[in-house]
């Protein structure tokens, strides 16, 4: 079982911290490192969009004090899981890190459980640090299952930012269309993403609430000069309705890689996703010798 997985039932007690406090700085740090390093020794065969070793809520739950418990189904099964030649398992699973990126009250929580749970609270509690939840899409002969990493917007935890982004496969930047200072804010986060994140991240562009289109402040059109400018995916999502949302997810799967090159080190074998029915047998050895 993973370390972020365990956070909350083996460490977080002894500390004296309860669920819904805020994790020191050094536990969050250890808890994104073993979320980078990828799953150990996960049986063949496991079903695209369940997680048989952890719950779709991780070690950071800013979403389960709302009252959100972990999904037994994901909200993608009726979309992607079913298969065209009547299978419903992909043949190969890919996992991705993503993280989603903006100013406070954009929506960023609301987006992630629309997508994961189908859900949409008007009256959504402001994520402290950072949340984790999982979900898959099918897409032909793989399942791709997002990490995703969904981080506070306040000021104040922009100095944790680095450690959720770094090693991402994905982001999304999401703004409010009815207001333009997160648009600013949006392309002062692309701009960091550009600079540290990973060269070959895929960036989308979000422009939330576009079921208030009444109340719009950024134009549809400029939003979507500025993405084509720096080669980001851009949609305009509404959490309420579910406009785009899935959609969303979707685009940025069939652009994320679902195989290796030929020849992969460092940093740049790193930043690919993991494929779990790719796992060499020197690894499963390290892993589980005990």
């Amino acid at each position: 079982m993973r370390l972020s997985c365990v956070l909350a039932g083996l460490l977080l007690p002894p500390l004296g911290i309860t669920c819904g406090s805020a994790l020191p700085t050094q536990l969050l740090a250890v808890a994104l490192e073993a979320e980078q390093s990828g799953p150990c020794c996960t049986p063949r065969g496991l079903p695209g969009g369940t997680n048989a070793s952890a719950p779709s809520v991780g070690a950071f739950p800013a979403l389960r004090s709302a009252g959100h418990e972990p999904s037994s189904s994901p909200a993608m099964t009726s979309r992607g899981a079913a298969r065209p030649n009547g299978q419903s398992q992909a043949s190969k699973i890919c996992q991705f890190k993503l993280v989603l990126l903006g100013e406070s009250a954009v929506g960023k929580s609301s987006l992630v459980l629309r997508f994961v749970k189908g859900q949409f609270h008007e009256y959504q509690e402001s994520t402290i640090g950072a949340a984790f939840l999982t979900q898959s899409v099918c897409l032909d002969d793989t399942t791709v299952k997002f990490e995703i990493w969904d981080t506070a917007g306040q000021e104040r935890y922009h100095s944790l930012a680095p450690m959720y982004y770094r090693g991402a496969q994905a982001a999304i930047v999401v703004y409010d269309i009815t207001n333009q200072e997160t648009f600013a804010r949006a392309k002062t986060w692309v701009k960091e993403l550009q600079r540290q994140a990973s060269p070959s991240i895929v960036i989308a562009l979000a422009g939330n609430k576009a079921d208030l289109a009444s109340k719009r402040m950024v134009e549809y059109e400029e939003a979507q000069a500025y993405a084509d400018d720096n080669s980001l995916l851009f949609m305009e999502t509404s959490a309420k309705t579910a406009m785009n949302v899935n959609d969303l997810f979707l685009a940025i799967a069939k652009k994320l890689p679902k195989s290796e090159p030929q020849s992969t080190s460092g940093a740049a074998g790193r930043s690919r996703g993991v494929d779990l029915h790719e796992q060499t047998q020197q690894n499963k050895s390290q892993c589980c010798s005990n």
